[in-house]
């Protein structure tokens, strides 16, 4: 006899369902007391892609039943990378947003002092968002974690708090932390508003740093927090520099303002045309045509 018992697979039908839910983001709203606790049911079945685009979508509803999932993510050692850190962010982004959630912020608060090193990272990923000065002490002893990528991690979720004197704080380890700690701290320091001017500052000097790539990001994150005609100096003197990429990313901005250049620098950009490297070469050949149209005019 013949076995004829049709096999039931919920998972197949939950997918199918939030496949619709994904491509039509609109219908959730439509039935959002149903849709909501699908997707996060979904998330047992997603592969990786549609589990990233279902974190999204919780996230943007920001409500009590979203929150664990999310944070059962950030622990969950056989997601990949990818899911765990799209994880934190979310986490960090909808928290402001959730009432109670204390007992989810104390779990994290235990997360960052895991042996694992992962958890540390992503625990204190979702602990960084503005006014969460309860996490403040416990991220700063993150600084000085053996782990590179938690400190980096510390470093961007204490940024993101907005504190000026946290500002202050990763101030000081600039001048005394790793390279590695230094590029995540320049990387961030742009985030606080009140300080740009100081912060202009802080990226002019490290334009005159040993090290070529903590030189080429202070060149880079100059650009977000001052305009060129500001430190048109220091951009032209960055035509010296002994790392090519510093010299092309040079040429580029001053790109910006062929007509504010200096004359005495005119000889210096000629001279790049025959650098060794072919990018610089491409970027200085495209200033120098652009100051000829501007001395014919």
């Amino acid at each position: 006899m013949k076995n004829n018992i049709i096999q039931f697979h919920p998972g197949e039908r939950i997918k199918k369902k939030a496949s619709q839910y994904l491509q039509s983001p609109d219908l959730i709203l439509e039935e959002k007391e149903n849709a909501v606790p699908l997707l996060i049911e979904a998330m047992k079945y997603a592969d990786d892609e549609d589990l990233q685009n279902i974190i999204i979508l919780l996230a943007g509803f920001a409500d009590q039943k979203t929150v664990i999932p999310i944070y059962e993510l950030i622990k969950d050692p056989k997601k990949n990378e990818t899911i765990r850190h799209i994880a934190s962010i979310q986490f960090c982004i909808i928290a402001p947003r959730i009432p109670d959630l204390q007992p989810v912020i104390n779990c994290l608060l235990e997360d960052i002092n895991n042996p694992d090193p992962e958890i540390r990272m992503y625990s204190a990923i979702a602990l960084g968002w503005e006014g969460n000065y309860q996490a403040a002490i416990p991220l700063i002893d993150l600084l000085y974690d053996p782990d590179k990528d938690v400190q980096q991690a510390a470093v961007h979720a204490l940024s993101n708090m907005g504190d000026d004197r946290i500002f202050r704080l990763l101030k000081d380890r600039l001048e005394h932390g790793s390279p590695e700690q230094q590029k995540s701290i320049l990387f961030n320091l742009w985030q606080f508003d009140s300080k740009k001017k100081e912060v202009s500052l802080i990226y002019l000097d490290y334009l005159n740093h040993e090290d070529p790539e903590l030189r080429f990001d202070a060149l880079t994150l100059l650009d977000i927090v001052a305009d060129i005609d500001s430190y048109l100096a220091a951009y032209c003197k960055c035509l010296n520099d002994s790392m090519p990429g510093i010299r092309r990313l040079a040429l580029e901005r001053l790109q910006e303002i062929p007509d504010k250049i200096p004359h005495e620098s005119y000889e210096q950009i000629e001279n790049l045309i025959s650098d060794p490297d072919i990018k610089v070469r491409q970027e200085a050949v495209k200033l120098y045509k652009s100051l000829k149209s501007f001395r014919l005019c």
